[in-house]
């Protein structure tokens, strides 16, 4: 209840701006500043036609798809680098350094290599949240308490036992935040992707808002992002986290 009341005054406060500062005072033109009202138009007409559910659905399968690829390519470069000392040393600055390259820098890439295509779109996804979930892997495994693999080792466990019964269990609570993570940078990479092809999705829809002059629709797209990696944190990764803590006894009833 106390969100649903904080959220209706940041609706009554924003509609209360647009009303002074574009009907009241005209300090802003009607098509620069976008309204709780206008959004709420444009989100029953673009409901109405389909636009707004099949962007989203296609954005969802791109991003969902991109994230995968982008979690296999993750946990095999992380735990390479985390299993050779000679790759930890040289490989994870370079991996560290491309992840701090912003998603678009891989457009002009993917849109040379794949045209404007879905091809292009997951390229970019992947791109952007590969490194970030290798870098994860290899911190969680590094974090496991050396008692955990010293017991192990003492009660005479081999290699591949101490990764599957040591080491993944008591690096699980921070690999899940590692990949929690990187399907923020998924998510963001997708836009990235989005705005720069053709392909129906939220990314485009923001940009025909743009096209069209109309800051309504680019607010109704912007909020609709905001929504959705929202819901995907609350009912995946938030659901996994506290379960995880649970079987720990870390979790504590707020």
């Amino acid at each position: 209840m106390g969100v649903i009341i904080f959220l209706c005054i940041l609706i009554a406060v924003w509609q209360g701006f647009y009303w002074v500062s574009v009907d009241l005072l005209a300090l802003c033109k009607p098509y620069s500043v976008p309204s709780p009202i206008g959004v709420g138009e444009r989100f029953i007409e673009l409901c109405s036609n389909g636009t707004l559910l099949e962007a989203t659905g296609n954005s969802l399968l791109r991003g969902i798809a991109g994230y995968l690829i982008a979690v296999v390519i993750g946990l095999i470069l992380g735990l390479i680098m985390n299993h050779f000392k000679y790759l930890q040393k040289n490989l994870k600055p370079v991996v560290l350094g491309v992840q701090t390259l912003p998603s678009v820098c891989w457009v002009p890439f993917s849109i040379l290599w794949f045209g404007l295509s879905t091809q292009a779109i997951l390229f970019v996804v992947v791109m952007g949240a590969a490194f970030s979930i290798a870098i994860a892997v290899d911190n969680a495994i590094k974090n496991v308490q050396p008692i955990y693999l010293k017991a192990a080792l003492t009660m005479g466990a081999g290699k591949r036992q101490l990764y599957w019964h040591v080491i993944l269990p008591a690096s699980l609570p921070e690999l899940v935040s590692g990949l929690k993570q990187g399907w923020s940078f998924a998510w963001r990479a997708l836009m990235a992707g989005e705005v720069m092809t053709t392909s129906i999705g939220l990314g485009q829809t923001l940009i025909m808002g743009r096209d069209l002059a109309d800051i309504n629709q680019v607010m109704l797209v912007m909020l609709v992002i905001v929504i959705v990696g929202i819901v995907i944190d609350k009912c995946i990764f938030s659901v996994i986290e506290k379960r995880l803590l649970t079987k720990r006894g870390l979790w504590t009833a707020q």
